[in-house]
């Protein structure tokens, strides 16, 4: 079970954002899928609770259903991303229709950071999203969203795989909360004890 991405899809993209090399004491935590009413609150309370700041990669139908939560994440200090409207894979996808619906979902979500849905984007897709969006990718998936992976195990994979300058991917979504609820303190706790701190993406 892979927690970080195929060197080949680096490769393949090297324009995208993997990783933030130049940092020696930061951590960027990020969520996708959001924003949920049953889930957020509790993110965004953990979040406050060790003084942490992280990018939440919205669905634009979200963000619409639930604006109020959405803009409580800005109020909270965090950055958001768009993750296109309706959590669509890129592959297979006519262009066209695949970038329609990110731009549906700006219509909710005001940012320049874009993360493809499920990581799959063709490369056109991604010339055309890029001369728009800063294209944000991860180095370390928690794979919270798993139903064969337990919280705890989900934690100390991304306790051991993360680093400074990592993008560390949980999900604030009903689907991950089983696991998250139990991974995301215990990975604050071991950020905060080897004194790296949390920010979020500005580009």
């Amino acid at each position: 079970m892979l927690f970080r991405p195929p060197i080949v899809l680096t490769r393949i993209f090297p324009t995208f954002i993997w990783r933030f090399f130049d940092q020696t004491d930061a951590i960027y935590i990020t969520f996708d899928d959001g924003p949920s009413p049953e889930v957020t609150p509790w993110v965004l309370d953990q979040l406050d609770k060790f003084g942490a700041k992280a990018t939440f990669f919205c669905l634009g139908k979200n963000a619409e259903m639930f604006p109020d939560l959405y803009a409580e994440v800005i109020r909270r200090g965090h950055s958001t991303g768009n993750h296109s409207y309706s959590h669509i894979k890129g592959w297979g996808m006519e262009t066209g229709a695949y970038i329609r619906d990110v731009d549906t979902a700006a219509e909710f979500i005001h940012s320049n950071l874009f993360r493809p849905p499920y990581g799959r984007i063709g490369p056109h897709q991604a010339k055309m999203l890029s001369e728009r969006y800063k294209i944000v990718m991860w180095e370390v998936l928690s794979r919270d969203y798993g139903r064969s992976i337990s919280g705890k195990r989900c934690a100390r994979n991304v306790i051991r795989d993360m680093r400074p300058g990592a993008i560390v991917v949980f999900h604030d979504s009903v689907k991950s909360a089983r696991n998250l609820w139990v991974a995301l303190p215990l990975v604050l706790q071991a950020i905060k004890e080897r004194g790296w701190v949390c920010k979020k993406i500005e580009l």
